[in-house]
């Protein structure tokens, strides 16, 4: 195996959570939540979803590499779009853990209920880029459910959490 492929595989996994023996998806996300956190307590929402874009493409390279690889369309040991969905919807949680195990529950909801245009992604684009974009989606809903839930629960401290 190349060293092209193996670095595939490394990331493609998200450094081997995605090699659990069941549930890929959610030991992915959970891999994905100290990076996270890391991103936002030495950076801000700004960094995070700068890093999301870039693990967005990279995971797109990776995830064509390994699909090539294994002969499968959407292999389950892929999580690195669990990575960049978890971060869109860590974007305006904060830095706590109730915050990040709502941001968690919200994702893992929405990346399995997979609601439009998730579906479409995952069911319509047989490719890297729609085992990337399904997890975009469902990360960008578990987001938007983040807001409401910061709004409607006390919108001022939720805000100020968030801006450090």
């Amino acid at each position: 195996m190349s060293v092209k492929t193996k670095t595939a595989f490394v990331l493609g996994t998200w450094f081997g959570s995605g090699k659990a023996p069941a549930a890929s998806g959610t030991f992915g996300s959970l891999a994905a939540l100290p990076f996270g956190f890391a991103l936002m307590h030495y950076g801000n929402w700004a960094v995070l979803l700068a890093a999301s874009v870039v693990v967005y493409f990279i995971g797109v390279w990776s995830a064509d590499i390994v699909m090539r690889e294994t002969n499968t369309e959407d292999p389950g040991m892929i999580v690195i779009d669990e990575v960049v969905g978890q971060w869109l919807a860590l974007l305006v949680t904060p830095l706590n853990p109730a915050g990040y195990a709502i941001a968690f529950v919200l994702f893992r909801f929405f990346d399995i209920l997979k609601p439009w245009p998730a579906c479409w992604a995952d069911s319509k684009l047989h490719s890297a880029t729609g085992v990337m974009l399904d997890d975009v989606f469902a990360g960008l809903y578990a987001l938007l459910c983040t807001v409401v839930i910061g709004r409607f629960f006390d919108s001022q401290a939720f805000w100020a959490s968030i801006a450090g």
